[in-house]
């Protein structure tokens, strides 16, 4: 195979990590992704908007934290030991999302999925990418910066920068010497 060859048939394949939510498969674009971690505490903001689940601290960085059964108004779900955040980075900044499970990523022809139909697609469900068909099911393609609008977007810039400065100023002074 030729270097054009590869460059080709890199192009008409895209990488998703694909996660459950609620008996369903879904799939972010392999590049968006900074990181998977295990569910952790997550630190409740008063006054959030209603989709923030809260935020966390991740290696020195306050992440706000999104329960995607939530903002897609799925039923809620007890957390379980595949629970997972997957922390992925938007125009908003980084964002957690809060998934049932990780299960597994995916190299998927760019020609095996298509638009949703109109059918299933509101005017609530813009974030959907399409639909990738695989033999035995489907699984739903997400545009992450659709998720949240405009304002949203901004809302969760402000829980993250709010809680920050709020953890910078609470750090402890350092000692007096004796």
């Amino acid at each position: 195979m030729t270097v054009m060859e590869d460059v080709a048939t890199e192009t008409e394949e895209e990488q998703l990590v694909v996660f459950e939510l609620s008996q369903e498969s879904y799939g972010v674009d392999i590049g968006t992704v900074n990181t998977i971690i295990r569910m952790q505490r997550i630190t409740h903001v008063p006054r959030a908007p209603k989709f923030v689940e809260g935020v966390i601290n991740l290696r020195g960085s306050i992440i706000p934290v999104i329960d995607l059964r939530k903002r897609f108004e799925l039923a809620a779900f007890e957390e379980t030991k595949a629970s997972r955040i997957v922390v992925v980075e938007t125009a908003a900044g980084l964002i957690g999302l809060v998934v049932d499970a990780v299960t597994e990523t995916l190299s998927l022809a760019r020609d095996a999925s298509e638009p949703p139909s109109s059918i299933v697609t509101t005017a609530d469900s813009h974030y959907l990418r399409g639909v990738a068909k695989l033999e035995d099911r489907l699984i739903i393609l997400l545009d992450l910066e659709r998720i949240f609008g405009e304002s949203e977007s901004e809302e969760l810039r402000d829980v993250g920068a709010a809680m920050a400065e709020a953890e910078t100023e609470v750090e402890m002074p350092a000692a007096a010497p004796v």
